[in-house]
């Protein structure tokens, strides 16, 4: 199983979590099942609608999830994922995640945001058949489109800036 992206939506992703930090952003992957691939084509960001904790918490208002649904369906693209940021806290699914998790076989895409900039993303699979078999699997992310192969992810620049701090 693996969650692949182009670099420009894995910038994005990682600059939405920047951009709202320290509250979680969040957001919706839109693109195709391929067999163990879940290929996604489009980062759609979403409002927070968590007033409550929205520095750990992130809600997506039905509504608005069914607008991006119906409007992907119309293009011929279907939900593939989910994304969402953790500020200050590492790139792994909370046991709040977990419950709040419904979509079986969609990836869900954790950016790890310290004192504003994004740091490490981990993706995870919802595996099994109904809510009382779910779990999260590990899921490599398959970052394409990169200038050179043997860089992280981020690019240069960020790895760069990364290792100075």
């Amino acid at each position: 199983m693996v969650l692949r992206m182009s670099q420009q939506i894995y910038d994005a992703l990682r600059e939405h979590g920047e951009e709202t930090y320290p509250l979680e952003c969040c957001g919706v992957l839109l693109g195709r099942f391929a067999g163990a691939v879940n290929d996604a084509e489009e980062a759609v960001r979403a409002d927070n609608t968590r007033t409550d904790s929205a520095h750990n918490r992130y809600g997506i208002a039905p509504q608005e999830l069914v607008r991006i649904q119906r409007a992907s369906r119309e293009r011929g693209l279907e939900i593939v994922g989910f994304y969402h940021s953790h500020p200050d806290h590492p790139a792994r699914w909370s046991p709040t995640d977990f419950a709040e998790a419904h979509w079986i076989g969609c990836s869900y895409a954790i950016t790890a945001v310290e004192k504003g900039a994004a740091r490490q993303t981990n993706s995870f699979r919802l595996a099994g058949t109904t809510e009382d078999d779910k779990a999260f699997e590990d899921e490599p992310i398959e970052v394409t489109g990169q200038l050179d192969p043997g860089l992280e992810p981020w690019g240069d620049a960020r790895r760069t800036r990364e290792a100075a701090c």
